[in-house]
C-alpha cells in the first residue's frame, strides 16, 4: 500500500484518533454518570451505586470495543477487496489503468500533456501503490486497523467512565449526586472544548452544546431513578 512522503496524511490520521478519543471519553463520562445518578436516585446504598457504575464501565468499554472492531473490520475487508480488484485490473489492462490514472491527475490540475508521463513514472515505480493512493484514496496512514481501533475505543471510554466512579468514592456522604453531576459536567465541557479545538469548530458553542445535553441526560436519568424508587 502507498507510503506517501510528508506529514500531511499522518497529521490527519492523528487528528482523527484524537477526535475519536475525545468522543469515546465523552461517551464514558455521560453514560456512566447518568447510570450512577439514576441508581443513586433510586437507592441510598453507595456500594450499590459503585457496583452499578463499575459494571457500566466494563460493559460500555466492551461494547465500544466490539462495535469498533466490527465496523473497522468491515472497512478493512472493503479496502482489501478494492486492492484485489485493482491488482486484477492492472494485470489485465495496464494501458487502460494508466489512462485512468492520467485522467485523475488532469482532474486535479496537472497539465494534460504532463499527466500521462506522471502516471507512467509512478506506475513504473509501484503501480498498485499509485492506484491505491490516487484512485482509491488508500495510504498506509489511513489503513483500517480493527484491533487498534477497538483497544483505543475501549481505553477512551474507560478513561471517561472512571471519572464518575472516582467521584462516587470521593464524595462525602449525602452529596454523591451533586458531586458526580458537577464534576461530570465540568469534564464534559472541557472535552467539548478540546474536541472543538481539534476540529476547528467554535469552542464556546460546542462547549455549551455538550454541557446542555449532558445536563439533560443526567436530569432524565435521575428523574427515572427517583420515579422507580417511589414505585418500588
Amino acid at each position: 500500500m502507498a507510503e506517501p512522503k510528508g506529514g500531511g496524511a499522518q497529521a490527519i490520521a492523528r487528528t482523527g484518533w484524537l477526535r475519536a478519543a475525545v468522543l469515546g471519553a465523552n461517551d464514558g463520562i455521560l453514560s456512566t454518570s447518568g447510570l450512577i445518578l439514576g441508581v443513586a436516585a433510586a437507592t441510598a446504598a453507595p456500594h450499590m451505586v459503585l457496583i452499578t457504575g463499575a459494571s457500566g464501565l466494563v460493559a460500555g468499554a466492551m461494547s465500544m470495543a466490539a462495535g469498533e472492531y466490527v465496523s473497522v473490520s468491515s472497512q478493512l475487508d472493503a479496502e482489501k477487496a478494492a486492492l484485489t480488484r485493482e491488482r486484477r485490473e492492472l494485470s489485465t489492462d495496464v494501458e487502460g489503468e494508466r489512462r485512468e490514472l492520467s485522467a485523475i491527475y488532469v482532474e486535479r490540475g496537472v497539465d494534460p500533456a504532463l499527466a500521462p508521463r506522471v502516471a507512467e513514472q509512478l506506475m513504473a515505480k509501484d503501480a498498485l501503490a499509485a492506484h491505491a493512493r490516487d484512485e482509491l484514496g488508500l495510504t498506509t496512514e489511513t489503513t483500517a486497523r480493527p484491533i487498534q481501533a477497538a483497544l483505543a475505543s475501549a481505553a477512551a471510554f474507560s478513561a471517561g467512565a472512571a471519572m464518575p466512579l472516582l467521584m462516587v468514592v470521593a464524595s462525602p456522604r449525602g452529596l454523591l449526586q451533586p458531586v458526580v453531576a458537577v464534576a461530570s459536567l465540568i469534564c464534559l465541557a472541557l472535552l467539548g472544548a478540546i474536541g472543538a479545538a481539534i476540529g476547528g469548530a467554535a469552542i464556546v458553542r460546542a462547549t455549551i452544546r455538550v454541557t446542555f445535553w449532558g445536563a439533560l441526560a443526567m436530569v432524565v436519568t435521575s428523574g427515572l431513578g427517583a420515579l422507580f424508587a417511589r414505585l418500588a
